[in-house]
Protein backbone atom coordinates (compact mmCIF):
# COMPACT_ATOMS: atom_id res chain seq x y z
CA UNK A 1 0.00 0.00 0.00
CA UNK A 2 1.30 3.81 -1.00
CA UNK A 3 1.67 6.10 1.95
CA UNK A 4 1.57 9.17 -0.08
CA UNK A 5 -1.52 9.84 0.20
CA UNK A 6 -2.04 10.75 3.84
CA UNK A 7 1.71 12.05 3.93
CA UNK A 8 0.21 15.90 3.35
CA UNK A 9 -2.54 15.44 6.86
CA UNK A 10 0.23 15.28 8.92
CA UNK A 11 3.12 17.59 9.56
CA UNK A 12 6.67 16.82 9.62
CA UNK A 13 7.81 14.67 12.87
CA UNK A 14 11.49 13.49 14.34
CA UNK A 15 12.86 10.91 12.72
CA UNK A 16 12.20 8.24 15.64
CA UNK A 17 8.66 8.13 14.85
CA UNK A 18 6.63 7.41 11.98
CA UNK A 19 3.74 9.45 11.05
CA UNK A 20 -0.13 7.37 11.21
CA UNK A 21 0.18 5.11 8.16
CA UNK A 22 -2.67 4.00 5.85
CA UNK A 23 -2.99 0.86 8.03
CA UNK A 24 -4.50 2.92 10.98
CA UNK A 25 -7.45 4.47 8.59
CA UNK A 26 -7.64 1.90 5.72
CA UNK A 27 -8.47 -2.04 7.25
CA UNK A 28 -12.10 -2.00 6.18
CA UNK A 29 -11.43 -0.87 2.70
CA UNK A 30 -8.81 -3.44 2.20
CA UNK A 31 -11.09 -5.99 3.08
CA UNK A 32 -13.67 -4.92 0.97
CA UNK A 33 -11.57 -3.92 -2.10
CA UNK A 34 -10.14 -7.58 -1.92
CA UNK A 35 -13.59 -9.18 -2.27
CA UNK A 36 -14.84 -7.00 -4.47
CA UNK A 37 -12.01 -8.11 -6.39
CA UNK A 38 -12.81 -11.24 -6.15
CA UNK A 39 -9.52 -12.00 -3.81
CA UNK A 40 -10.48 -14.60 -1.05
CA UNK A 41 -9.18 -14.58 2.30
CA UNK A 42 -9.12 -16.95 5.38
CA UNK A 43 -11.04 -14.28 7.53
CA UNK A 44 -14.52 -12.69 7.08
CA UNK A 45 -14.02 -9.58 8.71
CA UNK A 46 -10.87 -7.14 9.44
CA UNK A 47 -10.65 -6.59 13.29
CA UNK A 48 -9.44 -3.16 13.72
CA UNK A 49 -7.50 -3.01 17.32
CA UNK A 50 -5.50 0.24 16.89
CA UNK A 51 -8.02 2.45 18.60
CA UNK A 52 -7.97 2.91 22.33
CA UNK A 53 -11.91 3.25 21.60
CA UNK A 54 -14.05 0.80 24.06
CA UNK A 55 -16.67 0.99 21.86
CA UNK A 56 -15.34 0.21 18.82
CA UNK A 57 -13.85 -2.67 20.48
CA UNK A 58 -16.85 -4.37 20.89
CA UNK A 59 -17.34 -3.17 24.80
CA UNK A 60 -20.97 -1.98 25.17
CA UNK A 61 -21.55 1.48 27.20
CA UNK A 62 -22.61 1.23 30.58
CA UNK A 63 -26.44 1.56 31.27
CA UNK A 64 -26.41 3.85 33.37
CA UNK A 65 -24.35 6.55 31.85
CA UNK A 66 -26.86 6.37 28.88
CA UNK A 67 -30.30 6.26 30.92
CA UNK A 68 -29.22 9.62 32.55
CA UNK A 69 -27.73 11.00 29.11
CA UNK A 70 -31.23 10.04 27.56
CA UNK A 71 -33.61 11.72 30.78
CA UNK A 72 -31.52 14.82 30.68
CA UNK A 73 -31.87 15.46 26.72
CA UNK A 74 -35.73 14.02 26.92
CA UNK A 75 -37.19 15.07 30.70
CA UNK A 76 -39.95 13.43 29.59
CA UNK A 77 -38.32 9.72 30.51
CA UNK A 78 -39.15 10.68 34.01
CA UNK A 79 -42.47 9.64 33.87
CA UNK A 80 -40.93 6.18 32.74
CA UNK A 81 -41.60 3.43 35.44
CA UNK A 82 -38.77 1.33 33.85
CA UNK A 83 -36.13 3.77 34.94
CA UNK A 84 -34.65 3.22 37.78
CA UNK A 85 -34.95 5.99 40.78
CA UNK A 86 -31.30 6.82 40.87
CA UNK A 87 -30.91 7.72 37.37
CA UNK A 88 -33.99 9.91 37.96
CA UNK A 89 -32.12 11.45 40.70
CA UNK A 90 -29.02 11.76 39.60
CA UNK A 91 -30.77 13.43 35.81
CA UNK A 92 -33.41 15.47 37.95
CA UNK A 93 -30.21 17.47 39.94
CA UNK A 94 -28.11 17.26 36.78
CA UNK A 95 -31.19 19.56 35.08
CA UNK A 96 -31.57 21.91 38.18
CA UNK A 97 -27.71 22.66 37.41
CA UNK A 98 -27.99 23.33 33.69
CA UNK A 99 -27.95 26.81 32.63
CA UNK A 100 -32.09 27.16 32.31
CA UNK A 101 -32.85 23.93 33.14
CA UNK A 102 -31.78 22.51 29.53
CA UNK A 103 -28.90 20.46 28.38
CA UNK A 104 -29.41 22.98 24.94
CA UNK A 105 -28.40 26.16 26.64
CA UNK A 106 -24.33 27.10 26.63
CA UNK A 107 -22.75 26.65 29.12
CA UNK A 108 -19.85 28.62 28.71
CA UNK A 109 -17.71 28.51 32.29
CA UNK A 110 -19.02 24.48 33.18
CA UNK A 111 -21.71 23.72 35.00
CA UNK A 112 -20.55 23.95 38.94
CA UNK A 113 -21.66 21.38 40.18
CA UNK A 114 -19.71 19.25 38.00
CA UNK A 115 -16.82 20.89 38.86
CA UNK A 116 -17.27 20.45 42.58
CA UNK A 117 -18.01 16.82 41.66
CA UNK A 118 -14.60 16.49 40.36
CA UNK A 119 -12.86 18.37 43.79
CA UNK A 120 -14.71 15.59 45.76
CA UNK A 121 -13.51 13.06 43.53
CA UNK A 122 -9.95 13.92 43.14
CA UNK A 123 -9.66 14.80 47.23
CA UNK A 124 -10.96 11.01 47.94
CA UNK A 125 -8.39 9.70 45.28
CA UNK A 126 -5.80 11.71 47.23
CA UNK A 127 -6.31 10.81 50.87
CA UNK A 128 -7.89 14.12 51.64
CA UNK A 129 -5.63 16.42 49.82
CA UNK A 130 -7.72 19.72 48.88
CA UNK A 131 -9.37 20.54 45.43
CA UNK A 132 -10.47 23.68 44.74
CA UNK A 133 -13.51 24.41 41.84
CA UNK A 134 -11.82 27.23 40.52
CA UNK A 135 -8.19 25.11 39.74
CA UNK A 136 -10.73 22.85 37.68
CA UNK A 137 -11.14 23.34 33.91
CA UNK A 138 -13.22 21.48 31.95
CA UNK A 139 -12.74 20.71 27.84
CA UNK A 140 -13.38 18.76 25.41
CA UNK A 141 -11.37 16.03 25.78
CA UNK A 142 -8.14 15.77 28.11
CA UNK A 143 -6.29 15.80 24.97
CA UNK A 144 -8.22 19.47 23.85
CA UNK A 145 -7.18 20.24 27.67
CA UNK A 146 -3.79 19.28 27.15
CA UNK A 147 -3.18 20.98 24.08
CA UNK A 148 -4.95 24.21 25.32
CA UNK A 149 -2.29 24.74 28.51
CA UNK A 150 0.24 24.02 26.26
CA UNK A 151 -0.51 26.57 23.59
CA UNK A 152 -0.65 29.34 26.36
CA UNK A 153 2.93 28.18 27.68
CA UNK A 154 4.27 27.75 24.37
CA UNK A 155 6.90 30.97 22.80
CA UNK A 156 9.82 31.40 21.43
CA UNK A 157 12.18 30.13 18.64
CA UNK A 158 15.74 28.80 18.49
CA UNK A 159 17.54 29.14 22.20
CA UNK A 160 14.23 30.57 23.42
CA UNK A 161 12.06 27.90 21.90
CA UNK A 162 9.89 26.27 24.40
CA UNK A 163 11.33 22.75 25.10
CA UNK A 164 8.81 19.58 25.97
CA UNK A 165 10.62 16.94 27.67
CA UNK A 166 8.64 13.70 25.97
CA UNK A 167 8.68 10.07 27.16
CA UNK A 168 9.85 7.42 24.22
CA UNK A 169 7.78 5.57 23.43
CA UNK A 170 4.42 7.83 23.27
CA UNK A 171 1.55 8.22 21.26
CA UNK A 172 1.90 10.41 18.24
CA UNK A 173 -0.79 12.68 18.44
CA UNK A 174 0.77 14.58 20.97
CA UNK A 175 3.86 14.55 19.00
CA UNK A 176 2.23 15.98 16.08
CA UNK A 177 0.55 18.88 18.62
CA UNK A 178 3.70 19.75 19.99
CA UNK A 179 5.08 20.39 16.26
CA UNK A 180 1.46 22.40 15.55
CA UNK A 181 2.40 24.70 18.52
CA UNK A 182 5.93 25.40 17.32
CA UNK A 183 7.34 23.53 20.96
CA UNK A 184 10.37 21.57 20.56
CA UNK A 185 9.79 17.98 21.44
CA UNK A 186 12.55 16.77 24.24
CA UNK A 187 12.72 12.65 23.49
CA UNK A 188 13.44 10.58 27.06
CA UNK A 189 13.52 6.78 26.86
CA UNK A 190 11.54 5.02 28.94
CA UNK A 191 13.58 1.60 29.88
CA UNK A 192 12.32 -1.03 28.46
CA UNK A 193 14.32 -3.94 30.27
CA UNK A 194 12.97 -2.16 33.26
CA UNK A 195 9.56 -2.54 32.43
CA UNK A 196 9.35 0.48 30.93
CA UNK A 197 10.43 2.60 34.01
CA UNK A 198 11.09 6.24 34.18
CA UNK A 199 14.61 7.26 35.37
CA UNK A 200 15.75 10.02 36.34
CA UNK A 201 19.23 9.57 35.28
CA UNK A 202 17.50 10.06 31.37
CA UNK A 203 15.65 13.00 32.31
CA UNK A 204 19.07 14.58 33.33
CA UNK A 205 20.56 13.26 29.96
CA UNK A 206 17.67 14.40 27.63
CA UNK A 207 17.65 17.89 29.46
CA UNK A 208 21.37 18.49 28.88
CA UNK A 209 21.44 17.84 25.56
CA UNK A 210 18.61 19.82 24.58
CA UNK A 211 19.78 23.06 25.95
CA UNK A 212 22.23 23.42 22.93
CA UNK A 213 18.90 24.11 20.98
CA UNK A 214 15.78 24.87 23.23
CA UNK A 215 14.43 26.33 26.77
CA UNK A 216 13.37 23.02 28.03
CA UNK A 217 10.51 24.17 30.46
CA UNK A 218 7.74 21.81 30.72
CA UNK A 219 8.06 17.73 31.33
CA UNK A 220 5.65 15.16 30.35
CA UNK A 221 4.95 12.32 32.08
CA UNK A 222 2.33 9.14 31.06
CA UNK A 223 0.92 7.29 33.93
CA UNK A 224 -0.14 4.35 33.37
CA UNK A 225 1.72 4.54 30.18
CA UNK A 226 0.25 4.53 26.59
CA UNK A 227 1.45 2.55 24.89
CA UNK A 228 3.67 0.68 27.58
CA UNK A 229 0.97 0.02 30.80
CA UNK A 230 3.62 0.73 33.08
CA UNK A 231 2.36 2.34 36.78
CA UNK A 232 5.09 4.39 38.38
CA UNK A 233 5.79 3.29 41.69
CA UNK A 234 5.39 6.26 44.07
CA UNK A 235 9.25 6.51 44.34
CA UNK A 236 9.70 6.93 40.78
CA UNK A 237 6.92 10.12 41.13
CA UNK A 238 8.93 11.71 44.00
CA UNK A 239 12.26 11.69 42.26
CA UNK A 240 10.63 13.00 39.26
CA UNK A 241 8.98 15.56 41.29
CA UNK A 242 12.79 16.54 42.92
CA UNK A 243 14.10 17.00 39.08
CA UNK A 244 11.29 19.39 38.20
CA UNK A 245 11.54 21.26 41.38
CA UNK A 246 15.57 21.32 40.75
CA UNK A 247 15.30 22.34 37.11
CA UNK A 248 12.29 24.76 37.53
CA UNK A 249 10.05 22.39 35.15
CA UNK A 250 6.30 22.32 34.45
CA UNK A 251 4.68 18.75 35.64
CA UNK A 252 2.42 17.75 32.92
CA UNK A 253 0.69 14.94 34.31
CA UNK A 254 -1.63 12.58 31.66
CA UNK A 255 -3.58 10.40 33.97
CA UNK A 256 -6.47 9.40 32.10
CA UNK A 257 -6.04 5.75 32.56
CA UNK A 258 -5.71 5.59 36.53
CA UNK A 259 -9.22 3.81 37.04
CA UNK A 260 -7.60 0.91 34.97
CA UNK A 261 -5.54 -0.93 36.51
CA UNK A 262 -5.36 -4.48 36.30
CA UNK A 263 -1.81 -6.48 37.44
CA UNK A 264 -2.28 -7.73 41.02
CA UNK A 265 -0.59 -5.52 43.22
CA UNK A 266 -0.06 -2.34 41.38
CA UNK A 267 -1.57 1.00 42.26
CA UNK A 268 -1.94 4.25 40.77
CA UNK A 269 -0.88 7.05 42.73
CA UNK A 270 -1.27 10.42 41.49
CA UNK A 271 1.09 12.87 41.10
CA UNK A 272 -0.26 15.22 43.01
CA UNK A 273 -1.14 12.83 45.95
CA UNK A 274 2.51 12.52 46.11
CA UNK A 275 3.15 16.31 45.59
CA UNK A 276 1.54 17.46 48.51
CA UNK A 277 2.39 14.72 50.82
CA UNK A 278 6.00 15.80 50.18
CA UNK A 279 6.05 18.56 52.49
CA UNK A 280 5.88 22.71 51.43
CA UNK A 281 9.15 22.63 49.76
CA UNK A 282 7.75 20.90 46.31
CA UNK A 283 3.37 21.22 47.12
CA UNK A 284 4.10 25.05 47.30
CA UNK A 285 6.26 25.55 44.32
CA UNK A 286 6.10 22.60 41.68
CA UNK A 287 3.73 23.43 38.91
CA UNK A 288 1.55 20.63 38.10
CA UNK A 289 -1.15 20.24 35.48
CA UNK A 290 -2.75 16.75 35.80
CA UNK A 291 -5.52 15.59 33.25
CA UNK A 292 -7.75 13.17 33.37
CA UNK A 293 -11.11 12.18 30.62
CA UNK A 294 -14.20 10.26 30.18
CA UNK A 295 -13.10 8.43 27.46
CA UNK A 296 -10.95 5.91 29.51
CA UNK A 297 -11.56 3.96 32.64
CA UNK A 298 -14.50 2.34 33.20
CA UNK A 299 -16.40 5.44 31.11
CA UNK A 300 -14.88 4.28 27.58
CA UNK A 301 -17.02 7.34 26.61
CA UNK A 302 -15.01 8.24 23.66
CA UNK A 303 -17.31 10.30 21.79
CA UNK A 304 -18.83 12.19 24.04
CA UNK A 305 -15.80 14.17 24.29
CA UNK A 306 -15.23 15.57 27.90
CA UNK A 307 -12.40 15.61 30.12
CA UNK A 308 -10.61 18.27 32.77
CA UNK A 309 -7.49 19.63 34.22
CA UNK A 310 -6.56 20.38 37.58
CA UNK A 311 -3.82 23.34 37.42
CA UNK A 312 -1.78 23.32 40.64
CA UNK A 313 0.67 26.36 41.95
CA UNK A 314 0.38 28.58 38.85
CA UNK A 315 1.42 32.12 39.39
CA UNK A 316 -1.83 34.36 40.32
CA UNK A 317 -1.24 36.51 36.92
CA UNK A 318 -0.73 33.24 34.85
CA UNK A 319 -3.81 31.72 36.79
CA UNK A 320 -5.58 34.69 35.73
CA UNK A 321 -5.10 34.21 32.08
CA UNK A 322 -5.81 30.88 31.93
CA UNK A 323 -9.29 30.92 33.71
CA UNK A 324 -9.80 34.00 30.78
CA UNK A 325 -8.45 32.38 27.97
CA UNK A 326 -10.51 28.73 28.90
CA UNK A 327 -13.40 30.92 29.40
CA UNK A 328 -13.64 32.67 26.45
CA UNK A 329 -12.60 29.77 24.00
CA UNK A 330 -13.83 26.70 25.57
CA UNK A 331 -17.70 26.12 25.75
CA UNK A 332 -17.76 22.40 26.27
CA UNK A 333 -20.94 20.37 25.57
CA UNK A 334 -23.21 20.09 28.47
CA UNK A 335 -24.07 16.07 27.41
CA UNK A 336 -20.16 15.39 27.88
CA UNK A 337 -20.43 17.25 31.40
CA UNK A 338 -23.04 14.62 32.47
CA UNK A 339 -20.84 12.16 31.69
CA UNK A 340 -18.33 13.36 33.65
CA UNK A 341 -20.04 13.91 36.21
CA UNK A 342 -20.87 10.35 36.29
CA UNK A 343 -17.62 9.02 36.24
CA UNK A 344 -16.17 10.94 39.30
CA UNK A 345 -19.95 10.23 41.07
CA UNK A 346 -20.71 6.69 39.96
CA UNK A 347 -23.46 4.33 41.51
CA UNK A 348 -22.41 3.26 44.75
CA UNK A 349 -23.02 -0.38 46.26
CA UNK A 350 -26.81 -0.13 47.65
CA UNK A 351 -27.99 2.08 44.99
CA UNK A 352 -31.01 0.51 42.58
CA UNK A 353 -28.03 0.31 39.26
CA UNK A 354 -25.14 -0.28 41.17
CA UNK A 355 -25.34 -4.48 39.88
CA UNK A 356 -25.37 -3.11 36.13
CA UNK A 357 -22.83 -0.59 36.30
CA UNK A 358 -20.64 -2.95 38.30
CA UNK A 359 -20.88 -5.64 35.60
CA UNK A 360 -18.69 -3.84 32.90
CA UNK A 361 -15.12 -3.68 32.73
CA UNK A 362 -12.42 -2.84 30.17
CA UNK A 363 -9.42 -5.02 31.66
CA UNK A 364 -8.07 -7.72 29.63
CA UNK A 365 -4.48 -8.85 29.88
CA UNK A 366 -2.40 -10.29 27.06
CA UNK A 367 0.29 -12.91 27.25
CA UNK A 368 3.48 -13.05 25.41
CA UNK A 369 3.89 -14.53 21.83
CA UNK A 370 6.89 -16.76 20.96
CA UNK A 371 9.43 -14.55 19.48
CA UNK A 372 8.43 -11.36 21.30
CA UNK A 373 9.74 -9.55 24.23
CA UNK A 374 6.87 -8.64 26.65
CA UNK A 375 6.84 -6.40 29.45
CA UNK A 376 3.84 -6.78 30.59
CA UNK A 377 2.11 -3.67 31.72
CA UNK A 378 -0.20 -3.34 35.12
CA UNK A 379 -2.14 -0.51 33.69
CA UNK A 380 -3.92 1.17 30.99
CA UNK A 381 -5.58 -0.14 27.52
CA UNK A 382 -2.12 -1.40 25.70
CA UNK A 383 0.10 -4.51 25.26
CA UNK A 384 3.02 -3.69 23.74
CA UNK A 385 5.39 -6.30 22.29
CA UNK A 386 8.30 -6.34 21.11
CA UNK A 387 9.90 -7.89 17.90
CA UNK A 388 12.58 -10.03 18.07
CA UNK A 389 12.39 -10.02 13.78
CA UNK A 390 15.20 -12.14 12.10
CA UNK A 391 17.77 -10.66 10.21
CA UNK A 392 16.41 -11.93 6.71
CA UNK A 393 12.77 -9.59 7.67
CA UNK A 394 15.35 -7.10 8.09
CA UNK A 395 17.17 -7.42 4.99
CA UNK A 396 12.94 -7.82 3.32
CA UNK A 397 12.32 -5.10 4.52
CA UNK A 398 14.99 -2.93 3.48
CA UNK A 399 14.49 -4.48 0.02
CA UNK A 400 11.29 -2.88 -0.17
CA UNK A 401 12.48 0.25 1.24
CA UNK A 402 9.83 0.26 4.29
CA UNK A 403 9.99 -0.08 8.23
CA UNK A 404 10.25 -4.01 9.43
CA UNK A 405 7.40 -3.23 11.78
CA UNK A 406 5.26 -1.63 9.14
CA UNK A 407 6.03 -4.50 6.98
CA UNK A 408 4.92 -6.77 9.41
CA UNK A 409 1.52 -5.36 10.27
CA UNK A 410 0.91 -4.48 6.49
CA UNK A 411 1.47 -8.62 6.15
CA UNK A 412 -0.67 -9.73 8.99
CA UNK A 413 -3.32 -7.07 7.80
CA UNK A 414 -3.64 -8.64 4.79
CA UNK A 415 -3.45 -12.61 5.42
CA UNK A 416 -5.01 -12.71 8.99
CA UNK A 417 -7.00 -9.09 8.72
CA UNK A 418 -6.01 -7.95 12.06
CA UNK A 419 -5.37 -4.06 12.05
CA UNK A 420 -2.52 -3.15 14.78
CA UNK A 421 -0.47 0.32 15.44
CA UNK A 422 3.38 0.40 14.08
CA UNK A 423 5.75 0.69 17.02
CA UNK A 424 7.75 3.50 14.84
CA UNK A 425 4.78 5.45 15.50
CA UNK A 426 5.58 6.06 19.13
CA UNK A 427 9.16 6.54 19.05
CA UNK A 428 11.55 3.53 19.68
CA UNK A 429 15.29 2.79 19.75
CA UNK A 430 16.91 2.47 17.25
CA UNK A 431 17.61 -1.22 15.80
CA UNK A 432 14.25 -2.16 18.15
CA UNK A 433 10.84 -3.03 16.33
CA UNK A 434 7.35 -3.20 18.59
CA UNK A 435 3.43 -3.29 18.00
CA UNK A 436 0.50 -2.10 19.95
CA UNK A 437 -2.21 -4.02 20.77
CA UNK A 438 -5.33 -2.40 22.20
CA UNK A 439 -6.82 -4.87 25.19
CA UNK A 440 -9.32 -2.41 25.66
CA UNK A 441 -11.95 -4.80 23.91
CA UNK A 442 -13.82 -8.13 24.69
CA UNK A 443 -12.35 -11.39 25.78
CA UNK A 444 -14.18 -13.08 22.57
CA UNK A 445 -12.88 -10.42 20.69
CA UNK A 446 -9.32 -10.47 22.13
CA UNK A 447 -8.74 -14.13 21.58
CA UNK A 448 -9.72 -13.51 17.94
CA UNK A 449 -6.88 -11.34 17.63
CA UNK A 450 -4.39 -13.41 19.38
CA UNK A 451 -5.29 -16.77 17.72
CA UNK A 452 -4.64 -14.90 14.15
CA UNK A 453 -1.46 -12.95 15.48
CA UNK A 454 -0.32 -16.03 16.61
CA UNK A 455 -0.93 -17.87 13.69
CA UNK A 456 0.73 -15.34 11.14
CA UNK A 457 3.99 -14.47 13.39
CA UNK A 458 4.59 -18.40 13.57
CA UNK A 459 4.75 -18.42 9.46
CA UNK A 460 5.89 -14.84 9.59
CA UNK A 461 9.31 -16.56 11.74
CA UNK A 462 9.59 -19.81 9.56
CA UNK A 463 9.22 -18.20 6.16
CA UNK A 464 12.22 -15.90 7.53
CA UNK A 465 14.47 -18.18 9.54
Amino acid sequence: MSQNRFQNLYPPMPSIFMAPTEIMYDAKHLFLFSHTQGVKKPYKEVIDICWGDAHSGGTKPLTFVRQVIAVCIYPELLQETTIAPDVKERARRLLRECPGGSVGKYCVCGIPFVQDGVCEFISKRDGGVPSYPEDIFICSGSQNALMFVLKLLVHGKGLAQTGVLTPIPCYPTFVMGLTELGAAMVPYYLCEDDGWCLHVEELRRALATSRSHCNPRILYVINPGNPTGHVQSRESIEEVIRFAAEEELFIFADEVYQDMMYAEGSQFVSYKKVLFEMGPQYSNTVELASFHSVSKGIMGECGLRCGYVELVNLDPSVKQSVTSAFNTERNTAVIGQIALNIMVDPPKPGDPSYPTFSQVSLHETVEALPGTSFQAGSGGIYAYLRLDLPQKALLQAKEEGTDPDLMYCSRLLEEEGVCLVVGKEHGQQEGTYHIRICIGTTSTRLKEVLRRLKSFHLRFLNEFS
